[in-house]
């Protein structure tokens, strides 16, 4: 009985000890990809190109409320849904046209400092598909 009452009182003292890992997470990011591909879908088939690399900010993240907000180069802002997994934050914008945008940044690399991420953007022009997928990396800022 009295190994019942010990493993209670620390399942206790777990529940009660302040989220560590929450507390000591990012609030903004700076975030740049110059690896990936770009796909469109021209003359009944799908053409792929290096897409052209990228940097933008994430700033203000609340993982409690699941929100942030996107900061591209001319400091134009939009909203960011944020779900959270195991080892990564992912960031959703639904852009004005309803193309969806998704950012998944991954928990810190301990050999390089910086966060690895993954970028998608999916959209179209003119009627046309197109998607890019790319490969980079976040700072804490």
């Amino acid at each position: 009985m009295r190994g019942l009452h010990v493993v209670g009182l620390l399942c206790g003292a777990l529940l009660l000890s302040p989220a560590v890992a929450e507390d000591a997470a990012p609030t903004a990011f700076v975030c740049s990809f110059d690896k990936g591909t770009s796909w469109s879908f021209e003359k009944g088939a799908f053409k792929s190109d290096p897409p052209t690399p990228l940097s933008f900010e994430i700033a203000d993240i609340n993982l409690e409320k699941q929100t942030a907000n996107l900061v591209n180069e001319s400091k134009t802002t939009g909203a960011l849904k944020v779900v959270r997994a195991l080892n990564a934050n992912s960031f959703l914008e639904v852009a004005n046209e309803g193309f969806l945008n998704l950012t998944t940044v991954y928990d810190r690399d301990s050999t390089s400092g910086t966060y690895p991420a993954v970028h998608s953007r999916h959209f179209g022009i003119l009627g046309q598909p197109i998607f890019a997928q790319y490969a980079g990396s976040c700072t804490a800022k």
